[in-house]
């Protein structure tokens, strides 16, 4: 879900800092660090990284603007390899088969055990593509603020720890309390009234 979708979830946040400068090279260098890398010849099983909105499978980030307008817009992609528990299994076994075949003994030690499932994991690892799950954000700089296109709980933690290590400023979650707090132009008075606030249970 992105913002070209139909229909969209949107998180909001406050960027709480400020860039160094020049702010465009920040930003630029940023993204090229921590720019996703591909896995899917690799034997890992998970990549979180940043890549292109327009293009979210290059992160050339050279060829691609990630400035429209007054914005910043990118995209987070997070690869993940899911295999199933019964393929795991299968091969497992038939590993297992063999090791206690070629040993001529009856049964395997725990370390022995645990050395075939990481073979097991790393031979399927290298044969399963990725998963691409791409989640686009709308970042303004001159408002410290930013938008990002889903309201999963996993994305979004993922999102603020790579924003944190790509940029060094904090993502702070916008919801009615921290609104109030952060972005309304109440008084520190009213604010301390905010904070005293407490739910209101419509059940018994």
């Amino acid at each position: 879900m992105g913002i070209l979708s139909s229909s969209a979830s949107i998180t909001q946040y406050c960027v709480e800092g400020k860039i160094s400068e020049p702010v465009m090279e920040t930003v630029a260098n940023g993204l090229k660090r921590h720019a996703i890398e591909e896995i899917d010849d690799e034997s890992s099983d998970k990549a979180i990284g940043w890549t292109c909105f327009n293009n979210p499978f290059s992160s050339d980030f050279n060829q691609t603007p990630f400035l429209i307008g007054t914005y910043f817009v990118f995209s987070m992609r997070i690869d993940k390899k899911t295999i199933p528990s019964k393929i795991i299994k299968k091969y497992y076994t038939l590993e297992m088969k063999k090791r206690l075949e070629k040993s001529g003994r009856e049964f395997l030690s725990k370390t022995e055990k645990k050395e075939i499932k990481d073979h097991v994991l790393h031979v399927l690892n290298l044969r399963i593509p990725a998963t691409p799950n791409i989640y686009d954000l709308i970042w303004s700089y001159e408002s410290s603020t930013l938008w990002f296109f889903s309201n999963l709980k996993g994305a979004n933690e993922e999102l603020e720890t790579l924003f944190t290590r790509s940029f060094k400023l904090k993502l702070i979650r916008l919801f009615p309390y921290s609104m109030a707090v952060l972005t309304s132009p109440l008084s520190n008075l009213e604010k301390d009234a905010v904070s005293q606030f407490t739910p209101t249970r419509f059940t018994e």
